[in-house]
């Protein structure tokens, strides 16, 4: 009898370690199984405001039309060249307002081309984006930062034919003070937009500054070139 109870406490120990190395066994391998790969979130995308979306249709617009205007009179200019006769376009007011002498210029055609034809472009695809966003479309960061430097280099182009203007050519043309303000209206608010988006890397106050006082920055921008140019003839214009 005790033999036999010997020997059935021997089989539930072994019984017992068995079950529990099994547990164990079963544990380590649950622990140790590869977790299965999470697919990586798609890339954020923005859409812009309504308000946005207008901005960029009517200031693209305006730009479209100065580029057009200037495009079509400097063709005619060309035309009378060849054919030995005088042009005067209808923006040419006065000595200094003399969109004819900018036309004539070399810096008119900074890139081997005349620069409105430059203008004609990339209006029409300011007017695009800004009729996308009209339709609720969303654009990645890589999309919208792009953009932002499109109208970067606008803005930057902008202040070359500024300074060509008012210090070396000696004269001003309307419809192309038309296409700066245009430009420079876009590009600040791009930028804004993108700050407080946070695709421009950007502290918490700057993106606090532009959420409320964005309008600040293109009209202090304008501003400035306004005093450059009144004081640039400042005797012209006060005779």
């Amino acid at each position: 009898m005790r033999h036999n109870g010997a020997c059935r406490k021997k089989v539930h120990e072994l019984s017992s370690d068995g079950i529990g190395e099994m547990s164990k066994t079963t544990v380590t391998d649950v622990s140790t199984d590869p977790e299965p790969e999470r697919a990586a979130p798609p890339p954020r995308s923005e859409g812009g405001s309504r308000a946005l979306a207008l901005l960029l249709v009517i200031t693209g617009a305006a730009g479209l039309l100065a580029a057009w205007v200037i495009t079509i009179d400097k063709f005619k200019l060309l035309e009378a060249k060849v054919e030995g006769k005088t042009f005067t376009p209808g923006c040419s007011l006065n000595p200094v307002v003399s969109c004819g002498s900018i036309m004539e210029s070399d810096q008119a055609s900074a890139f081997g081309f005349p620069n409105p034809m430059l203008g004609l472009v990339a209006y029409g695809i300011v007017i695009c984006v800004g009729m996308s966003l009209l339709a609720r479309a969303r654009f990645p960061r890589w999309y919208w930062l792009t953009f932002n430097a499109g109208t970067l280099f606008g803005v930057g182009f902008c202040a070359w034919l500024m300074f060509q203007s008012l210090y070396r050519i000696n004269a001003l043309c309307l419809w192309c003070c038309l296409a700066w303000v245009a430009t420079i209206i876009m590009f600040w608010y791009v930028t804004s937009f993108n700050i407080r988006k946070g695709f421009l890397p950007a502290p918490n106050w700057l993106k606090g500054f532009f959420g409320e006082f964005t309008w600040v920055l293109p009209v202090l921008h304008i501003g400035i070139i306004g005093m450059l140019v009144l004081t640039r003839w400042w005797d012209f214009w006060t005779s």
